[in-house]
Parts: C-alpha cells; sequence; structure tokens
C-alpha cells in the first residue's frame, strides 16, 4: 500500500475517475497544464487531454454556472475554486441552481457536481487565503460538505463524491495538504509543517459519506472535530492526559448524529472545535444536536473553542487559529465542572 499525502490523495482520485467514467471533467483556474496552485490536479491534462481537464477564466460564478448545465446533461464536473474565500460569487448558482434543480424538476435533472476547494488556515495566507466558509452551506437544503481530515479519508470521500447524485461542496484543509499535521505546534517551524504521509490504497474505494470516525476512543470526554481540528483535538487529549473521544465528522451534511449521540451519552461531556468564526458556525449546530439527543446525559455544559470573530488576520495567524492550547483549556474546564 502506497503512503501518500493529502495533495496525492486527492489527485488519484481524480485519477481514478476520470479513468473510470468519460463523463468525469475536471475543470478550474489554472488546473490543467499548471496542475493547479497546489499541483492538485498535476499531470492529469497530460494524461487524459484538454477536453476532459481544463483551464477556466477567472469567474467563480462562471466556473459554477458551467458546472450545473454539464451536469443537467449527463456529466460529472470535478470544478475546482482555488480558494474557498474565493467561493462567494458563486454562492448564487450553488445555492439557487445546483442545490434546487432535482428539486424544482421533480427529479428530472439533478446536478451530480463535485466542488473541489482548499479551505482554512495555518499556512500564512492572510484574510483572503485562510477562511474556512463551511457553515455558509450546512444550511442549504440539497447540498453536500464535507471536510476530510486525512489521506485516507481524503481520496475515498472525494471518489463518493463524484459518483454521488447530488451536488457535494468538499473543502480541503490546507494545513493538511503536504502531511498530517501532528497538532502539537502552536506555531509551525516551516509554513506546511510537514509530517509523514498515510497510507492510501490504489484504484477505487469508497468512504461513505454521511459517517463518522472516531479518531481517538475515551471515556471521559467526546471532542467533535473535522479536518485540521482533529489532529489538534488529538494533541491537546495526548497533552492533557485526559481520556477524551475524538470523533472525526468526515460529513457535516449529512451528519451523522447517530454516531455523536452515541459518543456523548458514553462520556458525558463534549467540546466542539471548529477553526472558522465563532458566531454563526457550525459548532452552534452541533451544539444543539447535542443538547436535544443528549440533554439527561450530559455532567457538564458543552464547551465550543473555535476562530475568533475577526478577518483571519496575517501577522497574528497562530494566535486566531485554535491550538491544542486552547482545547486543552476547555477540556480541562469541561471535567472540573
Amino acid at each position: 500500500m502506497a503512503r501518500k499525502n493529502m495533495i496525492e490523495a486527492i489527485r488519484d482520485a481524480l485519477d481514478v475517475m476520470l479513468g473510470a467514467d468519460d463523463n468525469v471533467v475536471v475543470f478550474g483556474e489554472d488546473v490543467g497544464y499548471f496542475g493547479g496552485v497546489f499541483r492538485a490536479t498535476e499531470g492529469l491534462q497530460k494524461k487524459y487531454g484538454k477536453s476532459r481537464v481544463f483551464d477556466a477564466p477567472i469567474s467563480e460564478l462562471g466556473i459554477i454556472g458551467a458546472a450545473v448545465g454539464m451536469g443537467a446533461y449527463g456529466l460529472r464536473p470535478v470544478p475546482e475554486i482555488q480558494f474557498a474565500d474565493y467561493i462567494l460569487p458563486a454562492y448564487d448558482q450553488i445555492a439557487s441552481e445546483a442545490a434546487r434543480l432535482r428539486y424544482r424538476s421533480s427529479g428530472e435533472f439533478f446536478a451530480p457536481i463535485t466542488i473541489r476547494t482548499p479551505c482554512g488556515g495555518g499556512i500564512f495566507g492572510g484574510q483572503t487565503h485562510s477562511q474556512s466558509p463551511e457553515a455558509l452551506f450546512t444550511h442549504v437544503a440539497g447540498l453536500k460538505v464535507v471536510m476530510p481530515s486525512n489521506p485516507y479519508d481524503a481520496k475515498g470521500l472525494l471518489i463518493a463524491s463524484i459518483e454521488d447524485d447530488d451536488p457535494v461542496i468538499f473543502f480541503e484543509p490546507k494545513r493538511l495538504y503536504n502531511g498530517p499535521f501532528d497538532g502539537h505546534h502552536e506555531r509551525p517551524v516551516t509554513p506546511w509543517s510537514a509530517h509523514p504521509a498515510s497510507e492510501v490504497p490504489d484504484g477505487h474505494y469508497t468512504v461513505p459519506l454521511g459517517k463518522a470516525s472516531i479518531a481517538r476512543e475515551g471515556e471521559a470526554v467526546t471532542v467533535l472535530a473535522y479536518g485540521t481540528m482533529v489532529h489538534v483535538a488529538l494533541a491537546a487529549a495526548q497533552e492533557t492526559g485526559i481520556d477524551a473521544e475524538v470523533l472525526d465528522l468526515r460529513s457535516l451534511l449529512p451528519l451523522d448524529e447517530e454516531a455523536i449521540e452515541a459518543s456523548v451519552k458514553k462520556t458525558g461531556r463534549c467540546v466542539v472545535v471548529h477553526e472558522a468564526t465563532r458566531t454563526g458556525g457550525f459548532a452552534g449546530e452541533l451544539i444543539a444536536v447535542v443538547q436535544e439527543r443528549c440533554l439527561y446525559h450530559l455532567e457538564a455544559p458543552i464547551e465550543r473553542v473555535t476562530g475568533w470573530d475577526t478577518p483571519y488576520p496575517h501577522a497574528q495567524e497562530w494566535d486566531y487559529f485554535p491550538g491544542p492550547g486552547r482545547v486543552g483549556a476547555a477540556l480541562h474546564k469541561v471535567m472540573e465542572a
């Protein structure tokens, strides 16, 4: 079994699907000849040709609008939005067209679109290259929202997303691109702070959408996290010595509420962690789910650790970025309640 980082796993998934289905097309800004700004599509245009892997104008609205039309007429487009920060010009096409096409046409048309986009901070990208806008899409009926935390899941979830008949927003944490982040660094030694890659099977396999995984088993407290924050939560559990169970959500829509309920009922305590800003963040929804399904099992108030309600700062990035110190403090707080 090959060892791959997340970029290699994503490229492998695209390669598998381009080879398996002639209806799959990959396009976006600089994804063709250049291979993408993070090299996720490197070599794919040369292998599959300019009609299958191609560059698009700098128009996110146009990219997604074209993808909706492609999907309605039988293709399985995989458009890339170069940074998640740039996805807002395409929001109307995503929320008003892609997400509603199946419902509006009574199933006559659908939009099997997988929108890939790098998200999050940790690479000194500043306020316009570091945002985590996943909560904006979890409020839109008809979408699926995915964010992997490791190369194995990234490949399996991406293949499952491309094969799905509904539109999927596939967020890729940039902090994890070049290797699994060990989570311990409050500030990185290098911008990427790369670590050894993970084992990723060759060929086709899927990780089901809507199913969480247990990244660390524990009995004392449940930590709900996704993307980069899974690794931060693991580091916090190790540094504090608290027997925390870390649940990697993987999919935000559909959400594995059964897994959340089972874990919180077992531990009786819960901490929710995400990198996005606090107000209106997905943590609020997760806390509501826990309250609705586990209220009488809770032994302490739920804690949440998030980014601040400010634009993502460049100079103070690693004060904004929720690190193991802040997560560890939340773990101690719920254990002492």
